[in-house]
């Protein structure tokens, strides 16, 4: 069976709070859904803002190839005819193939919302989509609280979806607007309205309970055959069905087709780029298409994955477009720091001695889930024959305001390259400004490569507070070298220390990789 993908991201997504997005951000979005093989995408409420009438505008010109394009909007106002009714020709002027119009469904909203009668209101929902109809449009019916309204009276939620099916919808949607419904009740009600109206009906959930994609699933599973939800779950208050989880569990658990399978393995490119262009930060934890999604910590379960991959993984990550990542941590074993050195295109070296100072760095402070480049050193310093590019022997640094001047400060650094003493110094902004000035004096004549290595984030915690100002803190560096980034930890009661630390490992594992390198094609 098929199932079609309503996508509602550019309206009711953006209904999110702290998520705007501009008419270009919506043609970008639209043009990116409609490759991956989405059915309809609900573009705004044309009636309600000129930045929805100009995307409907520019929308035309898109050409797009699977998608139908859809303008939302609601049913007539009560005591007004439809085709007088300015947010109806809103819709019809957008000239979009298909509409949406939601409409009430509970008694509640009718008589307290609303504000006129339980038969104004069937008559405003049938003569809405007759209307639309009428204009030659596909017409979505969306029946807003429908859940909630059953819960107050099935008969008259019946009779609403029953005004849409007899005026001639293509669609009615069954909407838990509040997000508050149990999946078993939404299976129930959603095979009652089958037995009660022939028309194709689908599914829109909200997440208020956590169950937003639960539910739509469950309506799946009861005879729906339309889902709408947003890309990452976005949406008012706690969001919309994430169509991102829907997608891979109806193709892959439920045998329900919905995109072509060659699609399915851009799915995690899809999440991604749609935050990139919403500027929203992807969550790390989310299903399927998260970077912690097929992320492995425990040493037992690392264990396992590697004889085995099935034992803690429900599908493949690469089914989705995904990837499989082993975390170090002091809960590792050798098959973590195996595996993870294995990703990173490194020997392990000595795995029980990696393992064993891992631990005792993290009881520390340390942790190398975060630090990934400095793990990656452990690995290669534990390997037989490993020599350090350089060796910091001595460093100092000033911070100090002088008498009408600001604050400025000045590091001095000893290393030793080869049979080499190199004493440099070095002046900045402030003490690891200086201090990277200062390690690439030092090492910049010796080693060219380090000339394109930069610093692009610094961050510092404190691991007990209650130790007030002797707390010892965490120091975390990520560098860069054009499009390769890593990140370095130093952990010290001096803050100096720990970032001196961390500035040298980063400074030092671009160069230990270079000469790994050099000595493979050797």
């Amino acid at each position: 069976m098929n199932i079609h993908l309503f996508d509602t991201t550019l309206r009711d997504g953006t209904q999110s709070e702290g998520l705007s997005l501009s008419v270009e951000d919506k043609l970008k979005i639209t043009k990116v859904l409609d490759a991956f093989g989405i059915h309809f995408i609900e573009g705004g409420y044309p009636g309600s803002n000129p930045k929805d009438i100009e995307f409907f505008r520019r929308a035309k010109t898109l050409g797009l190839k699977q998608a139908k394009l859809t303008a939302f909007g609601s049913t007539r106002k009560a005591g007004v005819r439809a085709e007088d009714d300015p947010n109806l020709r809103a819709l019809v002027e957008a000239e979009t193939p298909v509409v949406c119009i939601f409409g009430k469904s509970s008694t509640l909203h009718v008589t307290k919302v609303l504000e006129t009668t339980l038969e104004e209101n069937l008559a405003m929902i049938a003569d809405s989509v007759a209307f639309l109809k009428k204009s030659g449009r596909e017409v979505v019916y969306d029946a807003e609280h429908f859940f909630d309204g059953y819960s107050l009276d099935p008969k008259y939620a019946l009779a609403a979806v029953k005004a849409a099916a007899d005026a001639g919808a293509d669609w009615v949607t069954m909407c838990d607007t509040n997000g508050g419904s149990l999946p078993s009740f939404v299976t129930e009600v959603t095979g009652v309205v089958r037995k009660h109206i022939p028309t194709r009906l689908g599914i829109h959930s909200h997440n208020d309970g956590d169950l937003a994609v639960a539910n739509a699933l469950a309506a799946v599973e009861a005879g729906c055959t339309q889902v709408q939800g947003t890309i990452n779950g976005w949406g008012e208050r706690c969001g919309n069905a994430n169509l991102i989880s829907i997608i891979p569990a109806l193709q892959l658990k439920m045998d329900r087709r919905c995109v072509p399978d060659e699609h399915l393995l851009r799915l995690t490119e899809l999440s991604r780029t749609v935050s990139e262009i919403a500027n929203i930060r992807p969550r790390a934890h989310a299903p399927y298409v998260g970077r912690s999604a097929f992320a492995h910590k425990g040493g037992v379960h690392v264990a396992a994955v590697e004889k085995v991959t099935s034992s803690y993984e429900h599908i493949a990550p690469e089914r989705v477009g995904n990837r499989r990542h082993i975390v170090v941590s002091e809960l590792s074993g050798r098959g973590n720091v195996r595996m993870r050195a294995g990703e990173l295109g490194v020997d392990g070296g000595n795995e029980h001695a990696v393992v064993k100072r891992i631990k005792q760095l993290e009881n520390e402070g340390y942790q190398f889930e975060a630090a990934e480049g400095s793990f990656e050193l452990l690995a290669r310093r534990s390997q037989p024959g490993y020599a350090a590019p350089f060796e910091v022997l001595d460093i100092v640094v000033l911070s100090e305001q002088r008498r009408g001047n600001g604050m400025f400060a000045e590091a001095t650094v000893k290393v030793r390259i080869g049979d080499e003493v190199v004493h440099t110094v070095a002046e900045g902004t402030g003490p690891v400004h200086a201090l990277d000035g200062a390690f690439h004096k030092a090492l910049n004549p010796a080693f060219p490569l380090v000339r394109e290595v930069h610093l692009v984030d610094y961050k510092v915690r404190i691991l007990d507070p209650e130790a007030a100002t002797g707390a010892k803190t965490r120091v975390l560096i990520e560098a860069a070298r054009g499009e390769d980034r890593w990140s370095t930890i130093g952990v010290s009661q001096n803050i100096i220390e720990a970032s001196a630390e961390a500035l040298a490992d980063a400074l030092e594992l671009p160069l230990a990789r270079a000469r790994a390198a050099a000595a493979r094609v050797a």
